[in-house]
């Protein structure tokens, strides 16, 4: 661990502004970002004592070996730029409110032809209407009962497109549960009509509809048409169960996102409610470890920034009342920042009494509740997992803790479309974000060995690459240092994507899949690339047996042992992802069609064919004029693809589908 004193800037060298600070660990990574009224006040408050300092803070100086600031023009500013940075390099030591789920939402695609009803999950898209977050289950019912009352399309591109082709609907127009326009049922008009009603339904103007089927049943009945009757009854009861699922808590017209949180010395859970219209349409939750000696407002604060910063470009999303519990730091620029990301004015509040206070008392007692099961919950796997780095460290003798570790796998078949992955596990973790996959080709395709070898060699050649980068960095003169930083501001609102690091910062341990042939190969790729102070094992499949590099004998870890088990699931995942990326290299390579052979017939040509005229059979039968009607296919080559379909042994290769190998499924005939 390093000695803080051994990067403490002169307190003379610090400004007294407001600004932004990262740490950085001995390989470049930012391991955290702050900010400060006062950079020079808060900066000492880490080397003064460093022995006063809570548990994570502590560790978090002795684990930085430098510091670096950024001085901007006020404090809001500094709270943009200090989220910018913590989305940027997602530093191990900052408070991370990571969702406890993914929630879906129930979401309307207006922009398309036929608005489509469907549930999505993740990043927003352009001209959909979105309406939740719901709980898997609730949004599955309430999407089901409502295209009863609704027949909005919620079909997918390609089975509206077959429906379209062959002039039948899908089962779900045959039910009365899609108003079927792709056979002109409805027009686009109408359905577009019909999905905007389901649209207003949904944001919570429910009973102008159900007055509308109230009116119409009594209609019916006067008019002795009982069945359309019952019908419209059952559409009624349909409404009002969606309508009341979700109870009134609030004044209608009120919306507002209601947090609490319950916190102890380590941890912190998070709950919200979403209210819409006055009802609660959705509920989230959070629990997150306390990094630093944060208190309850800069946790507010934090909390609002990371969960309205994914919010940014869109408008009317946000509530116009966030109801927090304690009033966050740096409250007015923080609502200044809301305002801004909504397009109108945010109210942040912590309410005293009344209906708004009762709900928040509910929601504080969901987060206690949550709190006490994450515990619970976890107790085991977080021991489990230290005991398993801890068995693994110590029966292959290292002298460094296992903080990261890589496994790497070679898939392929009879060596044909070779492949390589590396996944990555952090604290007994996995880090999806930086597995890795990589195609391998020529002579280190020949063997196992020779692609691990390959694979070893590519990944830590970008390693030494990106540390010679930083190197160079590090020795710019101070002023070009200080023209970077002023550029790096400038930049820092903007919406281009931060530069992705390749390959992150070396591991402690990398493990391959295979015995000692594999071990050997992976050693002697780290060995000339002078990398010392990583450390390789093979874990074999046949005996489950460790090896070392030149060693004749394994290492045998017990059959119940938390540190082989933990091993088995590292090359498992490793295996796994291997086959996946093995597989779709096999299936682009092993799709064949009898258009493959077609002279001056390229990719996206026969794509354009093939939406032209539906399949194979369908391009033979095409006259050279009717050929020329897709996209990109002139006269010429027209009539190279007559002439192909119709030349000695073209009707046999005109028999032959387009078909994925690995699958079977026959794909253009």
């Amino acid at each position: 661990m390093a000695d803080p004193a051994s990067y403490r800037p002169q307190t003379g060298e610090i400004p007294t502004n407001p600004g932004v600070y990262r740490f950085r660990d001995p390989h470049g990574r930012v391991i955290y970002v702050g900010k400060a009224k006062n950079l020079r006040a808060r900066l000492n408050t880490y080397f003064a004592n460093p022995a006063g300092l809570m548990p994570k803070t502590y560790a978090m100086v002795h684990t930085a070996s430098s510091v670096e600031w950024t001085v901007v023009g006020s404090e809001l500013e500094s709270l943009q730029l200090e989220y910018t940075w913590i989305k940027e390099f997602t530093p191990r030591f900052n408070v991370m409110f990571r969702d406890d789920k993914t929630y879906p939402y129930l979401a309307v695609t207006m922009g398309e032809k036929y608005p489509r009803v469907q549930v999505l999950r993740g990043e927003r898209r352009k001209g959909t209407r979105y309406f939740g977050p719901y709980t898997a289950g609730a949004i599955r019912d309430t999407m089901d009962t409502l295209l009863r009352v609704f027949p909005v399309r919620s079909c997918s591109p390609g089975v509206l497109k077959r429906a379209e082709a062959s002039g039948r609907p899908c089962l779900l127009g045959y039910i009365d549960k899609c108003s079927a326009p792709c056979v002109g049922r409805i027009s686009a008009e109408d359905h577009r009509a019909l999905a905007e009603d389901f649209c207003t339904f949904m944001g919570g103007e429910a009973k102008p509809f159900v007055n509308r089927l109230e009116r119409e049943m009594a209609a019916a009945v006067s008019e002795l048409d009982y069945e359309r009757a019952a019908r419209l009854r059952d559409d009624i009861v349909a409404l009002k169960k969606v309508f009341e699922r979700n109870a009134v808590v609030l004044a209608e017209g009120t919306d507002a996102d209601v947090f609490a949180l319950h916190e102890d010395e380590l941890e912190a859970a998070v709950q919200v409610f979403h209210v819409r219209g006055g009802r609660i349409r959705g509920q989230r939750g959070w629990v997150v470890e306390k990094v630093e000696d944060s208190t309850t407002p800069e946790l507010v604060e934090h909390l609002l920034q990371q969960v309205y910063g994914e919010e940014a470009g869109l408008q009317g999303r946000l509530p116009r009342e966030v109801l927090v519990p304690t009033e966050p730091s740096n409250a007015t620029e923080l609502t200044q920042w809301l305002s801004g990301l909504r397009g109108a004015r945010v109210d942040v509040r912590v309410p005293q009494r009344g209906d708004k206070a009762a709900l928040m008392s509910t929601v504080r007692e969901n987060a206690e509740h949550a709190l006490k099961l994450h515990k619970s919950r976890r107790a085991g796997d977080l021991t489990m997992r230290s005991q398993a780095l801890q068995e693994i460290q110590e029966a292959l003798e290292l002298p460094v803790a296992l903080m990261r570790i890589e496994c790497f796998d070679i898939s392929h078949v009879q060596g044909t479309n070779v492949v390589g992955s590396m996944v990555v596990v952090e604290d007994g973790l996995p880090k999806k974000s930086e597995y890795r996959k990589f195609a391998v080709t020529g002579a280190a395709a020949t063997d196992d060995t020779a692609a691990m070898h390959d694979v070893l060699t590519r990944r830590f050649r970008h390693y030494l690459q990106e540390k010679s980068e930083q190197a160079a960095a590090a020795a710019k003169p101070a002023h070009q240092a200080a023209l970077d930083a002023a550029t790096a501001v400038a930049v820092a609102d903007s919406t281009t994507p931060a530069p992705r690091s390749k390959f992150a910062y070396p591991p402690n341990l990398v493990v391959v899949d295979g015995g000692k042939p594999q071990v050997n190969a992976a050693a002697r790729a780290l060995a000339e690339l002078g990398i010392e102070d990583v450390y390789v094992v093979g874990l074999a499949k046949r005996l489950e047996e460790v090896w070392l590099p030149e060693s004749d004998f394994p290492v045998i870890l017990p059959r119940a042992s938390a540190g082989l088990y933990l091993l088995q699931r590292i090359r498992d995942e490793a295996h796994r992802f291997a086959i996946t990326f093995h597989r779709q290299k096999r299936g682009k390579a092993m799709t064949v069609s009898a258009l493959d052979s077609v002279p001056g017939l390229g990719e996206s040509k026969r794509k354009a064919l093939l939406a032209e005229f539906g399949s194979v059979k369908g391009i033979k039968a095409a006259t050279q004029e009717e050929l020329t009607g897709a996209k990109g296919i002139g006269p010429s080559l027209a009539a190279a693809i007559v002439r192909h379909f119709t030349a000695d042994g073209g009707e046999e290769a005109a028999t032959v589908p387009a078909v994925n190998m690995t699958t079977g499924e026959i794909l253009d005939a």
